[in-house]
């Protein structure tokens, strides 16, 4: 399995060759993934921002998420993910953002949403947001681990897939 580094590497290499920039929205990784793009020399260059919005109100405040979605999907949704996105991608200067809200557990879970659950969302500029719901096993730090590579493995394939709109 790819480590965080690693894809933090391949991902800044990828957001500077297009000439773009990244902001993210975390909730359950806590800003993980931005400590691991931190962790590379340079990353400024193609590193805007992150929203570590753990609450509801920090999600309503910082990135515009509405106050109808929370009550009528929860924190741990799509359709979350997908406010998160495009509202990271809305207060920063970058062209391409990623969120992540999920339940890492010990406690939280439900039958509809068990500990393990992540949503995720990709929005850009110059693309569709695209979300998806992925359910982990493990303990409170490998499912925050687990969600922070699967998130940035998410960012990596969109700009592959897209990478035509951006040049």
């Amino acid at each position: 399995m790819a480590n965080l580094e690693t894809l933090a590497a391949e991902l800044g290499a990828k957001l500077k060759a297009n000439d773009l920039s990244l902001a993210l929205a975390e909730s359950c990784t806590g800003g993980m993934v931005a400590e691991a793009i931190t962790r590379i020399a340079g990353s400024s260059a193609w590193f805007d921002r992150a929203f570590i919005t753990y609450s509801n109100a920090a999600k309503i405040e910082m990135l515009g998420v509405s106050a109808l979605t929370l009550n009528q999907f929860g924190a741990v949704s799509e359709q979350t993910a997908f406010e998160m996105a495009v509202g990271a991608l809305k207060h920063s200067q970058a062209q391409i953002a990623g969120s992540i809200t999920g339940i890492a557990g010990p406690d939280g879970g439900s039958a509809e949403k068990p500990v393990g659950t992540v949503c995720f969302a990709w929005a850009g500029n110059n693309f569709p947001a695209q979300t998806i719901t992925k359910h982990f096993d493990g303990n409170r730090q490998t499912i925050r681990e687990q969600a922070s590579i699967a998130m940035m493995i998410g960012l990596i394939e969109r700009l592959k897939q897209t990478n035509s709109t951006f040049t």
